[in-house]
């Protein structure tokens, strides 16, 4: 049986890559004990951050571990090139993979942004009544994702909060008071102040409305009525009205209803259209 002799110059090569690698390992070592507290203290500002601002709750995980995989990532990379392993091809690696993964969830992509600007800048929020997309109801849930509506006659809506995040959205629930608009159409002939003293009358003796300019809403103001325009079968006489912003359908109906009653009974009629068929023999 023969013995294998390894030269001195062989002894000494692996004896300096063993102190090399031991080297390595200890540097390794305090990087990744040093870097993994730098990534829990990082994260524990972020979240600090988060409250201070306000953000909604939710959003706390999925940022936070957005920015932990970031940092956690960033420390694998340095990790590997203590070791003198090339990181290029990593790093180039991670990016076609974030680029295909990208591509192929640009609308979920799209959806998620949108629920992070909607959570952050608080457009509406749970129990605001919205109109968007081409719905209107009551925000019942604010995801990540999508934003959960429930409309006037009970049917829930989930609208992405991509085009939410981007389209024109109309929140009725900003101010407190809203205005309610009533158009009313009288026949050509009628008594026009006389009508607008009438609608006045009504507007004053409505529960609900606003009867006088309020210090904390500058935009309110008193009942207001005024023709409006002069129509293919009447004259069209505007009414201004002021409510709160959750009696405004109480009192667009009671208004509406209100008006329909009390004018006839006044003497103003309503016109309407007509057809005269002439017989000849």
């Amino acid at each position: 049986m023969t013995e294998t002799i390894l030269s001195p110059n062989t002894y000494a090569l692996i004896a300096q890559w063993a102190m090399t690698l031991a080297k390595n390992l200890v540097v390794a070592a305090v990087v990744y004990f040093v870097g993994s507290r730098i990534i829990k203290w990082v994260a524990r500002l972020v979240v600090k951050l988060l409250e201070r601002s306000k953000v909604d709750p939710s959003l706390y995980s999925f940022l936070t571990s957005m920015v932990n995989v970031a940092l956690w990532l960033v420390l694998a990379i340095a990790i590997i090139s203590i070791f003198g392993i090339e990181t290029s091809s990593f790093i180039a690696l991670f990016a076609s993979a974030g680029m295909a993964i990208g591509m192929a969830l640009s609308g979920t992509l799209q959806n998620f942004a949108g629920g992070v600007m909607v959570l952050l800048f608080k457009p509406y929020k749970v129990g605001d009544y919205i109109e968007a997309q081409g719905y209107a109801g009551t925000v019942k849930a604010i995801q990540i994702f999508n934003t959960i509506i429930r409309t006037n006659d009970a049917q829930t809506v989930i609208i992405p909060n991509g085009p939410l995040s981007t389209g024109t959205l109309k929140n009725y629930s900003t101010e407190p008071y809203r205005r309610v608009d009533i158009d009313i159409q009288l026949a050509y002939g009628t008594d026009v102040d006389a009508a607008k003293r009438a609608i006045a009358e009504i507007q004053r003796s409505t529960p609900l409305v606003v009867q006088k300019p309020l210090a904390e809403a500058p935009a309110v103001a008193e009942p207001w009525t005024g023709l409006k325009q002069l129509a293919d079968s009447g004259v069209v006489v505007a009414t201004r009205s002021w409510c709160k912003g959750s009696d405004y359908w109480t009192v667009y109906f009671n208004l509406t209803e209100t008006i329909y009653r009390e004018l006839p009974r006044q003497g103003f009629s309503f016109p309407y259209n007509r057809l005269d068929v002439k017989m000849v023999d």
